[in-house]
Order: C-alpha cells, then structure tokens, then sequence
C-alpha cells in the first residue's frame, strides 16, 4: 500500500477516533441523577466521608487487565463510606486508563463483599440521605459497568446484599468452591438501591430475578450456572489461585489490540442500553474509529480469512 494512502487513512483514522472518543467518554461519564431527583452529590460525599476503614486497591498490569480489589476483610469487605468514595474515584481512573482491556473484581480475605457497613447504614437511616446513597452509589455503579473493560466478578465467600448487586456490575462472574450469591434485601426490609435488579433482570430474566430476590435465596455455583448468573466454577478456593485462574479465563477475551477489545465492549454496552437505531448509530461511529486504524491495517497484511 503506498505510503501516501497509509498516511491518509492513518489521519482519517485518528480524526474519526478523537471525534467518538470524546462523544463516547461523555456518554459514560454522564451521571444518572446530577441536577435532577434532588440529588445532592457533596451533601452524601460529606456525610459518607465519617464512616471510614477499609479501602479499594486497584492495580492496572502490563496486560492491560486492571485487578481491583475491595480491601475491607475484617468486616467481610463491607463498603464503608470511604470506600464508596474510593470507588468512585477508581472508576474515574480506569475511565482514564487507556490501555486497559480488562478488569477483575474481588475480595480480599477470600471472600466478596457483604454489602454495606451495618454504622454507616444506620446513620444515614433517614429517607433524603438514604436517596442520596442510593445515588451515589447508582451513578458509580452505573459508569463501571459502561467501563470499555471486559469485567469479571471474582465471587469467593459471599457476595451478599450490595456485594451481589456490585457482581451485576460486571459483564461475567467466576464462582469459587462454596461461595454463593444472596440477595437478601428483603430481609433488611428493602429492594436493591445500586442497580442490582435491573442488571439481574438483564442477566437471568425477569422470572429468575424475582425468584432470587423475593425468596433471598441463597446461589452456590452450581445454581449460579444454570440459571447464567456464573459463567464457570472454579478449581482454586484460595485467594492467589483463584486470582490466577480467574486471569487465565479473562485472558481468552481480552488477547488483541486494546483499541478492538475496548470497541468490542463499547458496542455490546450500546446494543444493551440503546434504542435499536441508536445502537446502529453507535456501532457505525466505533466501527470507524477502527477502519483503516493500526490494528486493521496489519490484520489486512496478514490476510488471515485467506488461511
């Protein structure tokens, strides 16, 4: 191909890629409930900001898997109010990390996440501050869910409550031996409040969704498979060989350039969330960023339908 044309195409190629990118980013970023629904978003980071302990972790490796780890073992990795608010700062940075290809989610201490910190709960027990941390909490949810990433819940222990709305989060979940799913909402008198229901409806169907959340059952990975709430169960029940195992399975889907595996993602997300005409606006606009791109080129080079 003649040097002038690769230059062209390389130009029109970036021109097309700035031009999504910066429409795409916006529309990840743009929060559900900012001036609209009362929400107020400095009020709830305040009051959040007393209940502290714990942390979220997130380390991003040369293979573009990003491993984010809810760091709260004494209390079952319960989010406390800081570790909202960390998540919500981790999101921001994988939003930025652009190599990323994929990401894994879990516990340390071997097990998931047991929902929300019982003091921060009841201190924020009336309805407003409650509204606000549903929320917040949507918002955070929502955005890394719509992250370019490939996702995997890695599920070991319980996920319960707000940790098995946060395994909705991601676009697939690995089941250690004798970990489980709960929903157990109902028991604490409530429905999920960060999205968990409409991503379960999304994931198993309205009829499975309403089993699981009207009976608080409990899933163990068996049940998870055969209702597609778990993608696999896993041999390693310890922390480090799950982990591996767990970057071994992600590994299938995020091999390639990060700028397909990212566009890959980025089209799945607009098929689910948007209007069928909208998603075929979507794909066009990411189809071009890709067209006569690095990754295109060289794939045109190797000619590998031909083999």
């Amino acid at each position: 191909m003649p040097s002038t044309v690769t230059e062209m195409a390389a130009s029109l190629w970036k021109s097309l890629l700035q031009t999504t990118k910066e429409r795409i980013l916006q529309q990840r970023r743009a929060s559900l409930y900012i001036g609209a629904h009362g929400y107020e978003e400095e009020l709830i980071k305040k009051k959040l900001q007393q209940f502290t302990g714990g942390s979220i972790n997130l380390s991003k490796e040369d293979n573009g898997i990003g491993i984010l780890t809810l760091n709260n073992p004494k209390l079952m990795n319960a989010f406390t109010g800081t570790m909202m608010l960390e998540l919500q700062e981790r999101v921001t940075e994988l939003e930025n990390w652009k190599d990323g290809k994929g990401l894994i989610i879990y516990g340390a201490g071997n097990t998931f996440c047991s929902g929300s910190d019982l003091n921060a709960v009841k201190a924020i027990s009336n309805s407003q501050d409650g509204m606000n941390m549903c929320m917040f909490m949507q918002n955070t949810l929502t955005r890394l869910t719509r992250l370019p990433l490939i996702s995997v819940a890695l599920v070991q222990g319980k996920a319960v409550g707000g940790g098995a709305e946060l395994t909705t989060t991601c676009d697939f979940r690995l089941m250690t031996p004798g970990s489980e799913i709960r929903f157990v909402h109902k028991h604490m008198g409530l429905v999920p409040g960060w999205g968990g229901a409409a991503r379960l409806v999304q994931i198993v169907g309205s009829g499975a969704a309403l089993r699981l959340l009207s009976g608080a059952a409990r899933v163990d990975p068996e049940k998870a498979l055969h209702l597609g709430l778990s993608e696999e169960t896993l041999s390693s029940s310890d922390e480090t060989g799950a982990l591996e195992e767990a970057r071994a399975w992600l590994s299938q889907y995020t091999e390639g350039p990060a700028s397909v595996i990212r566009a890959v993602k980025k089209v799945v997300t607009a098929g689910r969330e948007l209007p069928l005409e909208a998603a075929l606006r979507t794909e066009k606009d990411i189809f071009g960023t890709l067209w006569g791109g690095p990754a295109n080129l060289q794939a045109l080079v190797r000619r590998p339908k031909h083999k």
